[in-house]
């Protein structure tokens, strides 16, 4: 099956921008799903993944939310943001996990750089992992660029207007899934990857069943499941999780050194089938 791609723009002043990726020879419209960035931003894989959704039957639509009126700041440039995954890509994982989380650790690997790559590697790092180590960086700002994006979809995009949206998110796109299944209550479905659950105050929001995928490496994120569950539980919420064992944070992204195929391949599967199921 072949795939149309474009670049479309959307909002009240069309400030914000997406890729869009659907199957070329299927009748439309047809259901969409939001797919929501890592902290990296709306890259080559995050392109692929949307690819890999427009074969299997959705419009694709993956929002550039660091993008405003087609612009990003220079630090989180494409550019910029792809040499720093090349440098971390290269590192331990160990080495890489404590340059993210600990701004001593990333001075002290950066200084055995080249003054002028230093630089630029740590204006980027700041950008993007600014506010981790103390407990996490503020999503709330980016939420109505994706409320924007699902009514659009649904309202204005010819190929997918008329149609149910769901939505799937890895790591900061993991936890703004969530967040977009609190503040959209025609949302049909959510999946999370490796992404920390909304606040217990804003579940009871939530309208449509959530999935979310971990992997038991990854304690920062996956020891806060059990809570997520039980609040899900508590307030009548539909939500299934899936632990992989062996597998680490990003394990679906299969240009990090973290992907694990069983994990990518199972979770992959069952997303498809949640999908199936809310989207008809």
């Amino acid at each position: 099956m072949s795939v149309v791609t474009e670049n479309v723009k959307y909002g009240p002043a069309l400030e914000h921008g997406a890729f869009v990726a659907r199957p070329a020879r299927a009748a439309t419209p047809l259901p969409s799903v939001v797919v929501i960035q890592e902290i990296w931003g709306l890259d080559a894989h995050i392109e692929d993944v949307a690819r890999r959704f427009a074969l299997a039957g959705y419009v694709a639509f993956a929002p550039d939310l660091y993008a405003t009126g087609g612009t990003r700041p220079a630090p989180l440039a494409r550019e910029r943001v792809a040499e720093l995954q090349a440098f971390l890509n290269q590192l331990p994982l160990a080495s890489a996990g404590a340059m993210m989380m600990d701004p001593k650790a990333r001075e002290a690997e950066l200084a055995k750089r080249p003054p002028a790559e230093g630089a630029r590697l740590g204006e980027t790092m700041a950008a993007l992992f600014g506010g981790l180590s103390s407990g996490g960086r503020n999503l709330d700002p980016y939420v109505p660029k994706l409320v924007a994006a699902t009514a659009f979809l649904r309202r204005e995009y010819a190929p997918s207007r008329g149609r149910k949206v769901g939505a799937v998110g890895y790591c900061m796109g993991g936890t703004l899934v969530g967040l977009l299944a609190c503040h959209d209550a025609e949302l049909a479905a959510a999946a999370i990857f490796y992404g920390s659950g909304p606040a217990a105050s804003l579940i009871p929001d939530i309208r449509c069943p959530v999935a979310g995928f971990y992997g038991a490496l990854d304690r920062r994120i996956t020891d806060g499941v059990p809570a997520f569950a039980e609040a899900m539980r508590a307030a009548g919420k539909p939500f299934e999780s899936h632990v992989y064992e062996g597998a680490m944070h990003a394990f679906f992204n299969d240009t990090r050194p973290a992907y694990e195929v069983n994990a990518a391949r199972d979770s992959f599967a069952r997303v498809l089938d949640l999908l199936r199921r809310t989207l008809p």
